[in-house]
């Protein structure tokens, strides 16, 4: 029987569909383009392939392309005789997933995992800060997303994919030296992961390596396609090192080129949560942000995600809407209490309400509790530092710039911090 890279037996005698699925996984692996086509070339090959379908499902999904998921998952299901056992219980996990079902999800993957262990299409949703654990808002996540990957990691060896994985879950943790490690065994057995890309820039990031981590993004994004799913993201990236850096001009052209809504096809959480954050931070330097770019973003969060849920997505569609002045739009987060996130989702919320009308003694009052573990909200150490960030913006506002070098002393000695703190860098 036919096998993928990782030696799990296919339900496909066509040679030719073997490898345009091999090719279409490693392509959604390291978020490189052509995975759709790959996927379409494996189904041509072999319209039964039922594995190609739900692949094509996920790859959909990750996307934001909901129609084609739904009916990429149809097929799979209408194609499932045949399949392997691996296949029909990854089809039984995977299924309530794509359909926004992640809670009943979530166990049953780790459940398949365990006689499994190297379906890479189950371990994928669950680990990362966007994943299953990293938006499980649960206490905690951090550690349990690296116990998860260190789990795994026995049957992956060096891996160019799992090490990346490997790598972010040491690193959120705070082992940035087996992450090092890690990254470095990703990146020499595929250059071309721009997962891994990425994850080697927020350890520049976090090593407080602004020139090096550059100097990396520069080289390397060159030969990125602009339609590659962390294109917006990693652009992110530099933008944030030239404001660190005071080159203002590179962070506007960066944005505007590679991070706006209407200049990226990247997935529509990147694109939010991006442009939000960047243009906060600009603002806690004290770069001056005009209004109608808040009001840009507030209405994209409205129309990409018009249903509160994702704490994440909540957190910068509220600093979005506070920022533009949409109160109306703030009210429906702040009233979305579902979710297990959702306390320090309203906490940060009405903090951003207060920062957009210069109250900063209630806006230090809403973050402050909030910082206790933010790390609930989801999303990456690098990310968050905007609350970080925000809370000593509001110290330094109200006169109190000694708390605010402690605070950053303590919580994020070696980030980068943005022009605003240079005045309070610990020596």
């Amino acid at each position: 029987m036919l096998q993928d890279r990782y030696d799990c037996p296919l339900s496909t005698n066509s040679v030719a569909a073997r490898d345009a699925y091999v090719d279409g996984l490693d392509r959604h692996l390291a978020s490189d383009v052509g995975a759709r086509e790959a996927f379409d070339c494996a189904i041509a090959a072999d319209p039964e392939f039922s594995l190609a379908h739900l692949a094509q499902a996920v790859e959909h999904r990750s996307a934001g392309r909901v129609p084609e998921m739904k009916a990429s998952l149809a097929k799979a299901r209408a194609t499932s005789v045949g399949q392997t056992e691996r296949e029909r219980s990854l089809l039984a996990c995977l299924g309530p997933l794509i359909e926004g079902k992640g809670d009943a999800a979530f166990p049953a993957l780790l459940a398949h995992l365990v006689t499994f262990p190297r379906d890479v299409l189950a371990v994928e949703p669950c680990a990362g800060v966007f994943g299953l654990i990293g938006f499980s808002g649960r206490p905690g996540r951090e550690a349990e997303n690296l116990a998860f990957a260190t789990r795994l990691a026995p049957h992956y060896g060096d891996d160019w994919w799992f090490q990346a994985v490997l790598a972010f879950a040491q690193m959120e943790a705070g082992q940035l030296a087996p992450a090092e490690r890690a990254i470095h065994t990703a990146m020499k057995g595929n250059p071309r992961n721009a997962e891994a890309a990425h994850i080697k820039a927020h350890l520049h990031y976090e090593n407080g390596e602004r020139d090096a981590g550059l100097n990396f993004l520069n080289e390397w994004r060159a030969g990125y396609h602009r339609d590659g799913a962390l294109h917006c993201h990693i652009a992110w990236h530099v933008a944030l090192w030239a404001l660190d850096a005071g080159d203002t001009d590179r962070m506007w052209a960066v944005l505007n080129a590679d991070i706006s809504p209407d200049a990226t096809t990247s997935p529509a959480i990147n694109v939010l949560t991006d442009m939000a954050a960047l243009l906060y931070r600009a603002e806690l330097a004290g770069v001056p942000v005009e209004k109608d770019r808040w009001q840009k973003v507030s209405a994209f969060a409205l129309k990409s995600f018009p249903d509160p849920g994702i704490a994440f997505v909540d957190v910068h569609a509220a600093l979005a809407h506070g920022m533009a002045g949409n109160g109306a739009a703030l009210d429906r987060v702040l009233a979305h209490k579902d979710g297990p996130a959702h306390d320090i989702v309203s906490r940060l919320a009405e903090a951003f309400r207060a920062f957009a009308a210069e109250n900063w003694a209630e806006a230090l009052a809403q973050l402050t509790p909030a910082m206790a573990d933010h790390a609930r909200i989801g999303g990456s150490r690098a990310q968050r530092d905007m609350i970080e960030f925000a809370t000593a913006g509001c110290l330094l506002r109200l006169g109190k710039s000694d708390e605010a070098a402690r605070l950053l002393a303590m919580r994020r000695p070696n980030s980068p911090y943005a022009p605003l703190f240079d005045g309070i860098r610990p020596a």
